[in-house]
């Protein structure tokens, strides 16, 4: 059963891949060109029809964010999925399944039944959680709401909530005792985890707390101060989304009293993915929505009000990543475990960390999301150099652009994007593909565990603090633009474009794409073992 499903999330991940990482080059190589030349050189306002990267600036929004983050949740959705349903049959029988297929061990009808419903659970939670997620749709459409960050947040916790009943009911029909009443803490558990990680988010990108703020006051001193103020939070924020992933880990565990928990915390944490990917849909709407009233020349009165819509979606973006972190932890730790289950090497002394090739492998893993982000932000930084040329070409050989009487070559710059997000995206995606192919070839599944582990705890850490610091960067300008400290055109909102820019590829192109690379080196994992397992590995062979 593991090989097919792990083929379909082969499939979901490269999609996902294409979507975060070739969508995030698109969407940052026109955003950044756009702001630096249009409101930082020129002094026009975003979305000035007469900036020429404004169309691929839009258009990215739907292409990097929507896209991306609907990808990528599918992904971690089918991820945690195989890796629950891999699990639950070690999960009440302690039997290797090869072993019953192939009549060298015998299975009783109670151990058969208890393997079925850990395998069959998993699949009922994902379904009624589409069911949540509709009815808290419907029930946030009952009424108006004034207050959009207070709407968003109340369909969260009402889906959370509807789930958190299913989960209940399901438990006790499926299991009995302390087993119904474990699979469903797991379940529990990863809603819980999911809405703290979204909190934190929230907590370090909005202009609501102290952190953003700072920011904004660090920027009376210059661009230098923003950037270093910035780095600061993204760093600081890791240390209360590795608690609350730890808490999620220990006591999922805890519960069940088997590595099953985990994987069914990550299937709670994404059974209600609908409702999250919805949420954070409403940014880029409200931010092309001000785009629309921009080129359009309505009244300022409505630019005002999409502004402070766009400046919700950008803590409600800023808490899907963060959902988004946290649920690609969990699974990922869920297809770890299905790995070393699949691999054989539970059934000894596990992966041996004083190994060689275990340690080899655990610092090559450390290094890769590091190697992945600089190939990915370099590259936005390239389409952005061309993009940037493009624009003051333009402005150059057409002076009627600035004045109004001629309209830019829009298509060039939306040309630019594309052509740069397909070809960049290969050297990266080809880097996630072959390293754990490469590593089991040459340290074998022992070293490919060490792989998966430092890959996954480097990844971690790099996704929070780029997706929380760029969160933070952006809505600091935000803060800015609203009057605050001098508002547009100051110093001061010279300083937080630049820390918007600098955040950019760190929010919507490399942090999310840490997600990615460490679901498809896992996935990619699951499916060579077999192979793997009957091989002697390269470095074993140079070793003897």
């Amino acid at each position: 059963m593991p090989s097919p499903l792990a083929g379909y999330g082969l499939g979901a991940s490269l999609i996902a891949l294409f979507g975060r990482v070739g969508g995030g080059i698109y969407t940052k190589a026109a955003d950044v060109g756009a702001d630096l030349v249009g409101k930082v050189e020129s002094g026009i306002p975003e979305d000035d029809p007469r900036n020429p990267a404004v169309i691929a600036d839009n258009v990215g929004d739907n292409v990097g964010d929507v896209a991306g983050m609907g990808s990528d949740l599918t992904e971690s959705y089918i991820g945690s999925i195989i890796s629950a349903l891999t699990l639950g049959l070690y999960a009440f029988v302690h039997i290797n399944p090869a072993d019953i297929l192939s009549g060298a061990v015998a299975i009783d009808s109670v151990a058969l039944a208890n393997t079925v419903r850990s395998v069959v659970f998993p699949l009922v939670i994902a379904s009624v959680g589409v069911l949540a997620s509709v009815l808290s749709v419907l029930f946030i459409r009952i009424r108006d709401w004034h207050n959009p960050q207070r709407a968003l947040a109340i369909a969260t916790y009402v889906g959370a909530l509807i789930m958190l009943v299913l989960a209940l009911v399901l438990s006790q029909l499926f299991f009995s005792g302390s087993q119904a009443w474990g699979v469903f803490g797991a379940v529990v558990i990863g809603l819980v985890v999911g809405i703290a990680i979204g909190f934190i988010a929230e907590y370090y990108t909005s202009s609501d707390y102290k952190h953003v703020k700072e920011i904004a006051n660090q920027s009376k001193t210059g661009h230098a101060t923003n950037v270093i103020a910035g780095f600061g939070v993204g760093m600081q924020s890791t240390f209360l989304t590795i608690v609350a992933l730890a808490g999620g880990i220990v006591l999922s565990y805890w519960v069940t009293g088997d590595m099953y928990g985990i994987a069914l915390a990550a299937v709670g944490m994404l059974s209600t993915a609908g409702i999250t990917i919805a949420v954070d849909a409403y940014g880029p709407i409200a931010d092309n929505a001000g785009g629309i009233a921009e080129m359009s020349k309505l009244d300022k009165g409505v630019r005002t009000i999409t502004d402070k819509l766009d400046s919700v979606g950008n803590t409600t973006a800023a808490i899907g990543k963060g959902f988004c972190i946290g649920s690609a932890a969990l699974t990922s730790v869920g297809l770890f475990f299905a790995f070393e289950k699949s691999a054989g090497l539970s059934e000894g002394a596990g992966i041996d960390i004083l190994q060689p090739g275990v340690i080899v492998g655990i610092f090559f893993g450390a290094m890769l999301p590091y190697l992945f982000s600089s190939l990915v932000i370099k590259s936005v930084g390239r389409a952005a150099n061309k993009m940037i040329e493009e624009v003051r070409r333009q402005y150059q050989a057409d002076p009627g652009i600035m004045a109004g009487t001629s309209l830019p070559d829009y298509a060039q710059c939306v040309d630019i994007s594309t052509k740069a997000a397909l070809s960049e995206m290969v050297l990266p995606s080809l880097i996630a593909v072959l390293s754990p192919i490469i590593a089991g070839v040459f340290l074998g599944p022992q070293g490919l565990g060490g792989l998966l582990v430092g890959a996954l705890v480097s990844a971690i850490m790099l996704a929070v603090f780029m997706a929380n610091a760029g969160g933070a960067w952006d809505n600091a300008k935000k803060y800015v633009e609203e009057g605050n400290l001098g508002g547009k055109n100051s110093e001061v909102h010279k300083a937080t474009v630049t820390g918007d820019t600098v955040g950019d590829p760190f929010k919507d192109t490399a942090g999310p794409a840490m997600d990615i690379l460490i679901k498809l080196m896992s996935i990619v994992s699951l499916i060579i073992v077999p192979i793997l397992i009957q091989i002697t590995p390269i470095f074993d062979f140079l070793l003897h």
